[in-house]
């Protein structure tokens, strides 16, 4: 764990406590709690190398952690639903029967093909942030993370397509509503999983933080 986190823990339940530097780090399972800028502030500052080995394939994703016969992305597509689709056997989720909002841009869908499943930070911008160095078991956790709300989320498939891997220095939400809660819930997922960020990226999240209202965020950390 970076020791520039070591500034945010908390014990289990706690509200918003910030513990000066030097203080024992936060550990996994802890709920971190403090406004935005402070987490931002908290992120590790780290430069980007080549994606070296990267694919995809590093992060098994699309499983079905739990066996109910649903896999991630159907279970992505029935939590945001706001009108829940019609499944059959285990799962499976009848085209045309479901409608979607994207608050990326705004749009209703109604056909499960036009709504992709976000990972809120990309998997090659997590293996850049840290993720390289990570086991297969932790990516694969990261790839599938259905106990944040905020990592992944269902969206029009061409805004997501739009996005690809990049981070915030090189792509925000169209929607002009959007801009504040896509940088608190990139800032919750990286400080979820202690991912590091580069300068023009941490430069980009402070100005759009500073327009913001500054708003408490609480996190489960995962590792």
């Amino acid at each position: 764990m970076s020791t520039s986190r070591t500034a945010l823990a908390v014990a289990l339940a706690v509200p918003v406590l910030l513990l000066p530097s030097g203080s024992a780090a936060a550990a996994p399972g802890e709920v971190v709690s403090a406004p935005l800028s402070d987490l931002v502030s908290a992120l590790p500052l780290e430069n980007e190398g080549p994606r070296d080995g990267y694919s995809r394939e590093q992060f098994k994703h699309w499983i079905d952690a739990d066996r109910d016969g649903c896999n991630t992305r159907n279970e992505v597509l029935l939590r945001d639903a706001v009108t829940a689709p019609q499944v059959t056997g285990r799962c499976t989720i009848v085209a045309d029967t479901g409608v979607w909002k994207s608050w990326y841009d705004e749009t209703t869908q109604t056909d499960k093909f036009d709504v992709d499943i976000d990972h809120m930070v990309p998997l090659g911008e997590a293996w850049d942030s840290g993720a390289a160095a990570w086991s297969a078991a932790e990516r694969q956790a990261y790839a599938n993370d259905l106990d944040d709300p905020r990592s992944l989320l269902a969206v029009h498939d061409s805004a997501n397509q739009s996005k690809a891997d990049r981070d915030p220095a090189e792509w925000m939400p169209p929607a002009a509503n959007a801009a504040c809660r896509y940088i608190s819930d990139w800032v919750t997922v990286k400080t979820r999983w202690g991912l590091s960020v580069d300068a023009a990226e941490h430069a980009a999240i402070q100005r759009i933080t500073a327009t913001c209202n500054n708003p408490v965020i609480s996190v489960t950390l995962a590792r």
